[in-house]
């Protein structure tokens, strides 16, 4: 099996279940991984129950509060990595994703010249549904500042919704990743594209939970802003691993 995704967890259990229900009935066959947070409203348990039922498909590491979301990803990718899953990605458990979006990174990965497919929601303009108005100025303009700062043309450098190449992600020594929140998304396209891989950016509708309740916060966006100057900063005395030719 070579695809993986990885859905981080805090308190979905509204969600969790239909997602990986949605998931599973895809054309193509994707494994899960939850990474949860110790959740206190039982969706470890769900998933558990879940597993009894998908035992060949279905995964859990079980964390002690919450660490963070960039912690929670580089977890699961150092498991998928171990288990030699040659295409990873990254989703929200809560439906702003649209499982059936994971064909075209996968697509473009597979098919394409991609080694990094982004779900974007700015590529083709703004493809935001449900968010208010000044949330999606905060995020587009973010976005617009994150390319002007590090010099580079990706439009939605925010996107949690991404699949990587193995490689991509055995490169890019992801013990040096340092940022926890959304500044976390912005370092791994950063790192992928100094370390000489392919990011293409796939469009996609972004549509704002329904169920649950969102975990962004002031402080996940004030990580963001500095740590853009922080990154650009250590790139001008770093040496990135490149890319091999295999």
């Amino acid at each position: 099996m070579d695809r993986l995704v990885i859905i981080p967890t805090y308190n979905e259990k509204e969600n969790i279940e239909n997602i990986i229900g949605v998931v599973f009935n895809l054309p193509l066959e994707f494994h899960i991984l939850v990474i949860d947070d110790g959740s206190p409203d039982g969706t470890a348990s769900i998933v558990k129950r879940l597993m009894q039922k998908y035992s060949d498909r279905l995964f859990l590491v079980e964390r002690s509060g919450k660490q963070g979301l960039g912690t929670a990803y580089i977890c699961g990718f150092k498991w998928a990595i171990e288990h030699q899953y040659d295409y990873i990605f990254e989703m929200d458990a809560d439906f702003s994703h649209n499982p059936q979006d994971l064909l075209k990174l996968y697509d473009a990965c597979a098919n394409g010249d991609a080694d990094v497919a982004i779900g974007s929601r700015y590529i083709t303009g703004v493809n935001v549904v449900n968010w208010p108005m000044s949330r999606v100025l905060m995020s587009y303009f973010a976005s617009k500042y994150v390319r002007t700062v590090l010099g580079i043309g990706i439009r939605d450098t925010t996107a949690g919704f991404v699949c990587y190449k193995r490689q991509v992600l055995e490169t890019i020594e992801l013990d040096k990743i340092r940022f926890k929140g959304y500044a976390f998304q912005i370092e791994m396209k950063f790192t992928a594209l100094k370390c000489g891989f392919t990011v293409k950016e796939v469009p996609i509708i972004f549509i704002n939970r329904v169920l649950g309740t969102s975990k962004m916060s002031g402080g996940i966006f004030s990580e963001a802003l500095l740590g853009v100057v922080q990154l650009k900063m250590s790139s001008w005395t770093r040496k990135y691993p490149q890319k091999q030719t295999r």
